[in-house]
């Protein structure tokens, strides 16, 4: 399916999920306020200018969080228990989502930006 907005993104999704994606989008916000979002890589993606800073995407087992390498390594401790990757970190559908997390590694990618 072909989507051009977030909100066309999470709405193909079951509402137990939309609901995690809507959190996640808020949470994001919240964090990087002055961010563009749009969609990018066919997932939902937010901007600082011409810099990306975040991405993610729901699989059928996990929701990818994008924060590159930079956002990966500077919270690695706190990462020990999920799939991570150079940039991207997998929290999985079966344990609560860190939103307080992905606040927090958004921000930082924020000032990463300034």
């Amino acid at each position: 399916m072909q989507y051009t907005t977030v909100d066309e993104y999470i709405t193909q999704f079951p509402g137990d999920i939309q609901k995690i994606l809507t959190k996640i989008r808020r949470t994001i916000h919240k964090a990087a306020p002055e961010a563009a979002e749009k969609i990018s890589y066919r997932m939902p993606a937010y901007h600082q200018g011409t810099h990306p800073l975040v991405y993610f995407a729901a699989m059928k087992n996990h929701i990818g969080f994008y924060p590159g390498a930079e956002g990966v390594a500077a919270f690695a401790p706190e990462l020990a228990g999920y799939k991570t990757s150079k940039g991207a970190i997998q929290f999985p559908l079966s344990k609560s989502i860190p939103y307080e997390l992905i606040a927090r590694i958004t921000a930082f990618r924020v000032e990463q930006m300034r």
